[in-house]
């Protein structure tokens, strides 16, 4: 059978499936549907934009960090600008920042708004005392890797130098020599 042909009635035009006028857009409505399609984003044009997996999204979703919406379908959306707070999450992740102290540093931005290059600057500033001194402890246990490392087990033959009558092995369990904070 034979599908009717689309014809114009006024201002409107008829479905071809039913045969009701379908209304045509103003140019303003046109033009902010044409807004919103560009702001909206599906978790999968996120996932792929930001290089992480739809997983990576949901647990930074169920961690606070970042948030989307259901549409009418039940389909999440995002705002385009969580791309820039996914790759601040990234980068802050990759400096060994805490995902508690990324959630904590976003929370504070007003509205948990998206991070501009200033808030980037700050966030970065609040970040850095905690890297050097991560980065001197660092330093501290491969200078100090081939030596003693104060187990308390006194099998090294450098042991009883540095840790005699086992005095290390009261403060607790595990290397104390290299990570005296652990």
């Amino acid at each position: 059978m034979k599908k009717p042909a689309k014809k114009a009635v006024g201002a409107a035009e008829c479905s071809e499936n039913t045969r009701e006028p379908m209304r045509k857009c103003d140019p303003a409505e046109a033009q902010a549907m044409r807004e919103k399609c560009k702001t909206d984003l599906s978790v999968g044009e996120v996932a792929q934009r930001a290089g992480v997996a739809v997983s990576t999204l949901h647990f930074y979703e169920a961690e606070g960090l970042i948030r989307s919406w259901r549409n009418q379908g039940n389909q999440r959306r995002y705002a385009r600008e969580v791309l820039r707070r996914v790759a601040v999450i990234r980068v802050a992740q990759r400096a060994g920042i805490s995902l508690a102290a990324i959630r904590d540093a976003l929370k504070a931005l007003p509205n948990e708004r998206t991070p501009t290059a200033e808030d980037w600057s700050r966030l970065s500033a609040r970040w850095r005392a905690d890297l050097d001194q991560r980065i001197r402890r660092l330093t501290g246990l491969r200078d100090q890797l081939d030596g003693c490392i104060g187990c308390g087990c006194l099998s090294m033959g450098v042991c009883p130098l540095r840790n005699p009558w086992d005095v290390l092995g009261e403060e607790g369990p595990g290397a104390r020599l290299l990570d005296p904070e652990g």
